[in-house]
């Protein structure tokens, strides 16, 4: 399963790679999207992939029995898509108001807003 989510993260990350460096800027955003899911899955699959247990202590008890899941990696995991989600928000409102006042999605043609 491991050797599976390396394939994959790393088949994110070139895709993501390949669709910021093209000339489009709508192909940028995507690119940028491509690039947090892939961060969000490597973390995800850095911290582990096994089913455990809630991290609950039960009542009388210092430490919990068994193995437990790790929530810091949720955590960090909840956080990113939440910021990822906001500058995804900001960057479709940013390519709208250029795209109104360029009328190009081209990063070339952008360069001569000075009319």
């Amino acid at each position: 399963m491991l050797t599976l989510m390396a394939i994959s993260i790393g088949c994110l990350y070139a895709a993501a790679t390949y669709m910021i460096l093209r000339r489009s800027i709508v192909k940028l955003v995507i690119g940028l999207v491509l690039l947090s899911n892939a961060a969000n899955l490597l973390i995800f699959t850095v911290a582990g992939m096994t089913r455990k247990a809630p991290p609950i202590i039960p009542d009388g008890m210092m430490l919990p029995d068994g193995p437990v899941a790790d929530p810091l990696a949720q955590a960090l995991i909840l956080t990113a898509i939440v910021i990822g989600f906001g500058v995804l928000a900001f960057a479709v409102v940013l390519i709208h108001r250029a795209y109104e006042v360029v009328q190009a999605d081209d990063m070339d043609q952008m360069k001569d807003t000075d009319t």
